[in-house]
């Protein structure tokens, strides 16, 4: 069985190797163990409310429970700019025009910008060697977002993600070749390690505070804006299934796209039902395909679990569950689940239950309008 949980002290060495091999780029996980300790630190005070809800960082591993090895691992920053301020460029066009000489020319322009600050982050999305395909790394995006909407008062409204932007597997990148190397004297891969670790202060300092004109940049630098790196395309699709969508915003040093959503409109969301756990002792075929499985959640804040089951699994109001699985998601019978498909089908029944959820609740919504009315609790 696969199954998300918090992250936890001894995943260390696991989460350590994932990093290593995942290469250059990867800014929220740099390979450092002692940086990577203290983000297990903090996700553990996160999750026992031990910090500000604003300060909170949510890591969750994908645990492969016969074995206990830690094989994934996505997060959720709480909000991005509160000790250190947080730079993006906004690409945008400048416009001069002389009706005299008729001329009028658009330039595209990037704009040093603070603009996502306060804002809820997803990231950190990483899985292991061997783990791709079967619908994984859509276990591991998605669960993020139904710990999102049980617990939103602790997150923003609007929700983004960076996205790794292209390198060559020297980890140099064509943007950083053709500007921030002009400012910062090291290499994209130093800048960027130092970036992860927390020490952005020095793009402040040294980072022009005046507009980039984009045609003063060699061609191969341009090409790459907005663009994500080979190994973040299907990160990038699974975003743009959800509803993310590109906001204008590039990371400064190799142009990657920031793509965000607002929760109500992501689809994991809007998509999701509520049922009542029933724990059963009959064994159940778990090994169905990605589109005929749904994810389970626990709806807990501290010990929030999830993983997946049969469609077939779900009735009118309630949802069967195995006695080991239960277990493994820390529920009894007669615990509320939020359950969500985990590929998008045709086919998916939940579809049907949600259409029926929600006139359930058009008629509850009748009943407490003639409640109110008549003065009735």
């Amino acid at each position: 069985m696969l199954l998300i949980r918090p992250l936890q002290e001894n995943d260390l060495d696991d989460l350590y190797g994932m990093a290593q091999n995942a290469g250059k780029g990867l800014t929220t996980l740099p390979a450092d163990r002692e940086l990577l300790q203290r983000k297990i630190e903090r996700t553990r005070e996160s999750f026992n409310q031990r910090c500000a809800p604003e300060a909170g960082l949510y890591l969750f591993a994908l645990e492969e429970t016969q074995s206990r090895k830690t094989v994934g691992i996505s997060g959720i920053e709480a909000c991005v700019g509160l000790e250190e301020v947080f730079y993006n460029y906004r690409l945008s066009v400048t416009v001069n025009a002389s009706r005299e000489l008729g001329v009028h020319v658009r330039t595209p322009t990037l704009h040093l910008s603070n603009d996502m600050t306060d804002t809820t982050e997803i990231c950190s999305l990483l899985l292991a060697g061997g783990y791709q395909g079967g619908g994984n790394g859509l276990l591991l995006s998605r669960c993020r977002f139904m710990f999102l909407d049980d617990f939103r008062k602790h997150f923003s409204e609007k929700v983004f993600a960076e996205m790794r932007g292209v390198s060559d597997k020297d980890g140099r990148s064509p943007l950083w070749d053709a500007l921030g190397s002009k400012f910062f004297d090291m290499e994209f891969s130093q800048a960027d390690m130092l970036s992860g670790l927390g020490n952005k202060s020095f793009i402040a300092e040294l980072m022009p505070k005046y507009p980039i004109y984009l045609p003063m940049l060699p061609e191969e630098a341009r090409a790459v804006i907005g663009m994500v790196h080979d190994n973040t395309r299907p990160a990038l699709k699974m975003l743009q299934a959800e509803g993310f969508n590109f906001n204008g915003m590039v990371d400064i040093f190799d142009g990657g796209p920031a793509v965000e959503a607002f929760v109500n409109n992501i689809r994991t969301v809007r998509e999701s039902i509520n049922r009542h756990a029933m724990v059963v002792n009959k064994p159940m075929n778990l090994d169905v395909p990605p589109e005929q499985r749904v994810m389970i959640s626990n709806r807990s804040f501290r010990d929030f679990r999830v993983t997946t089951l049969p469609m077939d699994c779900i009735g009118p109001d309630t949802v069967s569950i195995p006695r080991d699985v239960a277990e493994a998601l820390l529920i009894e019978s007669g615990d509320p689940v939020r359950l969500a498909p985990l590929k998008e089908s045709a086919l998916s029944p939940i579809h049907t239950l949600k259409g029926q959820e929600s006139e359930d609740e058009k008629i509850l919504d009748r009943v407490r309008h003639y409640r109110n009315r008549h003065g009735q609790d």
